[in-house]
């Protein structure tokens, strides 16, 4: 997009440590702020092949903290690619469903869950919309086991990410890709919080900043949020007994963890019954390697009537398809539009990033853990009657930016500012 390259030109060089020091600080934080990994404790990483140099610098950083075991699951795009060429069309209803019942016995065995991300953004872009739709589904399917589990935290968890070739080349597709790999990198290292002389003190730091911000809006007991700006007026109602989180949490292990790295959000669920009206989208959605962008959907009833998308409307449709809950939220996030990674300027493509630079909706899977006195606990029953969400996706879009405000309504219906052009009202 013009924007991105606009952007590209203004990034500085890099006048930072070398990349293998920066790596090792990245690994560090992932293993001791992302994870709070435990002596003894097993480590499953997932990443693209050409992650390798930092889930070797992670896997280090982990045996360093006393891991028992590290066991790393590659994705190569090569291989997905020659399944869409030749695969026969049966092969689309598969997954592995034999690896994520063993991940998934792994994590109630108290192992930790490391993902690298690292996706090539537009790799599914010129496949079959149909055929990629199914495979999504046949893998969420699959995933269930263990999505569960980490969607209730049941073990502690992170994301991190990595620069790869052509993740590189669409956030920066005039620059050659040597240069571009670098931007990205320095982009990544600086909204990790990696770069200063103390990054896990910084950690510690940040995370204050955001559970003071979880205390306030949990100090409110908001019924409702309604979000306004061009193209939006939605009110998301939120679910009973709703808590904020954001920031490093404990685990139902007792662990804690920042399960997102970076993170500028702060988070809850919202009613599943109790959404209303219309939301456009303020950045491109990279999903399963195909950008949509340009979402516009309404909703009734806490569910979408209506959705378009200037690019990718074909795999979103196939998205809300997935099942009953496809249509529906299950997280609600709020970001101030002066983030770190937001006043980087850039466009990732990468849900990791652009989501901690916008507010944002999930459509999906509910987190259990965004419930007061012990939501993790909670019955599936107990869950729905509080207005949680359930189903195999939980897909984040970002409806936030400098032209959006955003009010809390008390149960009465009076608003209280909590956003004003992007950022926090105090």
């Amino acid at each position: 997009m013009d924007g991105s390259a606009q952007t590209a030109q203004g990034v500085a060089p890099s006048t930072a440590a070398p990349l293998a020091e920066r790596l090792d600080r990245l690994a560090e934080v992932a293993v001791k702020v992302g994870l709070g990994l435990r002596p003894g404790q097993e480590l499953v990483i997932t990443a693209p092949l050409e992650t390798v140099p930092l889930a070797r610098a992670i896997t280090e950083q982990a045996y360093k903290a006393g891991a028992s075991l590290v066991t790393t699951f590659y994705a190569d795009d090569a291989a997905t690619l020659a399944r869409f060429a030749y695969a026969p069309d049966e092969a689309f209803d598969t997954a592995p469903g034999w690896l994520y019942a063993g991940m998934a016995e792994a994590y109630r065995n108290g192992a930790a869950r490391l993902a690298i991300a690292g996706d090539d953004p537009s790799l599914l872009a010129g496949q079959d919309s149909v055929k990629v739709a199914r495979a999504n589904r046949a893998r969420s399917q699959a995933y269930v086991p263990a999505l569960e589990l980490i969607a209730n935290f049941a073990t502690n968890w992170t994301i991190v990410s990595a620069a790869t070739a052509p993740w590189a080349r669409t956030v920066f597709p005039d620059l050659p890709e040597d240069e571009a790999l670098a931007r990205l990198w320095d982009a990544i290292f600086a909204a990790s919080r990696v770069d200063g002389p103390d990054p896990v003190a910084a950690w510690a730091e940040h995370n204050a900043a955001l559970h003071a911000r979880t205390g306030t809006l949990n100090a409110h007991r908001f019924a409702a949020l309604r979000f306004t700006g061009p193209g939006t007026d939605l009110t998301v109602g939120l679910a009973d007994d709703h808590e904020w989180c954001g920031g490093a949490s404990a685990s139902r292990s007792g662990i804690v963890c920042n399960a997102n790295i970076p993170t500028e959000e702060v988070f809850t669920t919202p009613h599943k019954d109790r959404v209303e009206g219309t939301v456009t989208s303020t950045k491109p959605l990279s999903y399963q390697g195909t950008l949509i962008d340009g979402i516009t959907v309404r909703f009734e009833g806490g569910r979408i009537v209506e959705a378009s998308a200037r690019t990718g409307g074909d795999v979103l449709a196939k998205v809300l398809e997935t099942d009953a809950g496809a249509r529906r939220l299950g997280e609600v996030a709020l970001v101030p539009a002066s983030s770190a990674i937001s006043a980087s300027g850039l466009l990732f493509y990468n849900t990791l990033y652009d989501e901690n630079a916008a507010s944002h909706i999930a459509l999906g899977q509910a987190y259990s853990k965004c419930f007061r006195n012990g939501g993790a606990d909670l019955s599936e029953a107990d869950l729905a009657a509080r207005g949680a969400n359930r189903s195999l996706i939980h897909i984040d879009w970002m409806i936030g930016s400098n032209q959006v405000d955003v009010d809390g309504l008390s149960a009465e219906g009076r608003a209280v500012p909590v956003m004003r052009a992007g950022e926090w009202v105090d």
